[in-house]
């Protein structure tokens, strides 16, 4: 590409994306959204997770305590309860029963997740007078407004506007030493609101790999030596003209693309490849559109740059297909179908996502939200699908995630899934608790008061009610995992022609209990068998076993636990 052509198409070319790994990113130079990240003192990551257009809540948080009037409301497309191969997973028998909720029988990687405390999830969640419009219900949740709102910024922007305004100029400014990468990056080909400021200018190119991103940007005419100006500045007796500033953003654009391209490049080489496996294919009957999975290049990228040091901090990935008015099911199994791929696909890559951040000592940083610009009504249509509705579910992922499920299941009666929490009410705890921004500025700055009632000036922080969503520290995991799963001490211990053991499961799951020797060698089976969530008790001969101090060891899907047994005969 000659300079000439490439200045040629620059107003096109920034508003396309960076490609890396195949996958289209937007790198946000002089950005809100990620301006916020870089003044934290922390290098905490938010990804935003955006379910494209509108997912059923219903089909994904299935009401167990309603459940007869679930089915009556949407039989057609109904996920089974009881006597299927594919039915329902109960999420948690602890929990209230106005809690209790069954996920999609394709969703078994979140239960996983949750079972280790690492996802939680909000019912409920709208703004007043939801219309169900796709684009202006994008709009409402990026702009971080209500229904009669329009502003033209994002809702983190004006946080930014108001606290970093002296961060810098875009373009001469950055990248800098302190921050030498995009602050945020959104993958796809959409620009969002949540990432615009008033007045800013988004910046980014489209290519096809980082390699030839890099090539290609060393290559044109403006980036090499000659005897003339290489970047054709203008003459000095336009300086300060419209022209002359125009121009400049232009050449200050080309220069900071080469600057990204060469520094992500560099990051993405570093970061290697993962060691997890993630999934590509749905393994079951759906839609051909539907069979593979378009988050997982997306999330192991995400994992990838920031293993090879990338200092971004805000990530927009995205999975579209939600918008299921018709064949959201398949006619002879409604566990199967298009919807079923979806939030298979999110479950999967989710809980490979978080694997590979493991993996890469990057768990302690990172938290996943979901955004979905409303849910699906509550019956059913005629087409084995669901039409516009209001109200649904916000998911949450990673290791600093408060466990649980916030909020009751809607009322099953109505038309629509009636609002329990404002979208804002979930966003502003987040960035208060994840992103470490002050409670002041987000009441007053960025979220303009009482968003919930209007027209009630006396309760200007009404809507900033504590959502506890995320937690500095994972203390109460271990509290979390043992209410739900646990093994206690043998009895009696010790113990000589037998013990009886005693343990507890929160899932349908096969649970192995045995005992190990004194030689690290499997001396006998107490339990090997497919349980359903409660609590159970076994009692075992030991008249066999020699005398000896053994390990009692639960395993249990990914929960294992020890306990010391003495064997005194």
């Amino acid at each position: 590409m000659k300079r000439r052509s490439f200045l040629k198409h620059l107003p096109a070319a920034a508003a396309l994306p960076v490609t890396l790994g195949g996958i289209p990113l937007r790198a946000m130079a002089w950005n809100p959204l990620t301006m916020m990240a870089s003044q934290s003192s922390s290098d905490r990551v938010l990804v935003i997770l955006q379910l494209h257009g509108g997912n059923d809540g219903l089909n994904t948080l299935i009401p167990v305590e309603q459940y007869d009037l679930y089915y009556s409301r949407r039989a057609n497309i109904a996920i089974p309860k009881n006597n299927s191969l594919r039915k329902l997973i109960p999420l948690d028998s602890t929990l209230p029963s106005a809690k209790q909720v069954g996920l999609h029988p394709d969703m078994a990687a979140i239960k996983a997740l949750y079972d280790n405390g690492r996802a939680a999830f909000v019912q409920g969640v709208s703004y007043k007078n939801n219309n169900g419009s796709h684009f202006r219900g994008r709009d409402i949740w990026f702009m971080g407004g209500g229904a009669d709102d329009y502003y033209p910024s994002g809702w983190v922007g004006r946080y930014l506007a108001h606290e970093y305004a002296a961060l810098g100029q875009y373009p001469q400014d950055f990248p800098n030493a302190s921050m030498p990468d995009p602050l945020g990056i959104e993958m796809g080909n959409d620009i969002s609101l949540i990432f615009h400021q008033q007045g800013n200018i988004p910046t980014s190119v489209s290519l096809n790999d980082p390699e030839g991103f890099a090539q290609l940007v060393e290559e044109l005419e403006g980036f090499q030596d000659t005897e003339i100006d290489p970047r054709g500045r203008p003459p000095l007796s336009v300086q300060n003209s419209p022209y002359w500033n125009e121009l400049n953003w232009i050449l200050g654009l080309e220069k900071k693309t080469d600057d990204y391209a060469q520094r992500l490049y560099q990051v993405y080489l570093a970061g290697g490849s993962t060691t997890v496996t993630y999934p590509e294919i749905y393994p079951f009957n759906a839609p051909r559109s539907s069979k593979r999975n378009p988050l997982t290049p997306q999330l192991k990228l995400v994992a990838r740059l920031l293993a090879g040091g990338c200092k971004t901090r805000v990530f927009l990935v995205r999975i579209g297909g939600f918008d299921t008015h018709a064949e959201q099911v398949e006619s002879y199994d409604p566990t199967m179908g298009a919807h079923a791929a979806l939030l298979y696909h999110v479950s999967a890559a989710m809980k490979a996502f978080q694997d590979d951040l493991r993996s890469r000592a990057l768990e302690d940083r990172v938290l996943t939200v979901t955004t979905s610009e409303f849910g699906r009504r509550i019956h059913s249509n005629g087409s084995y699908g669901t039409d516009h509705g209001t109200g649904g579910p916000i998911l949450i992922f990673g290791k600093h995630v408060n466990p649980g499920v916030f909020g009751n299941n809607p009322d099953m009666t109505k038309d629509n899934v009636e609002m329990q929490f404002d979208y804002r009410q979930v966003y502003a705890n987040l960035l208060k608790d994840w992103m470490l921004v002050d409670k002041n500025t987000i009441i007053n700055d960025i979220f303009f008061g009482n968003f919930i009632d209007g027209e009630n000036p006396d309760e200007p922080a009404m809507f900033f009610e504590p959502l506890p969503l995320a937690r500095d520290t994972i203390t109460g995991n271990d509290m979390f995992l043992n209410v739900r799963f646990d093994l206690s001490d043998p009895y009696p211990n010790p113990a000589s022609d037998s013990v009886t053991i005693a343990y507890r499961v929160n899932a349908t799951v096969h649970v192995l209990i045995d005992l190990i020797d004194p030689h690290g060698k499997v001396a006998a089976i107490v339990a090997s068998s497919l349980h359903e969530p409660g609590e159970y008790r076994k009692q075992t001969a030991l008249h066999k076993l020699s005398p000896g101090v053994y390990v009692c060891r639960m395993k249990a899907g990914s929960f294992e636990k020890k306990k010391k047994l003495v064997i005194a005969h």
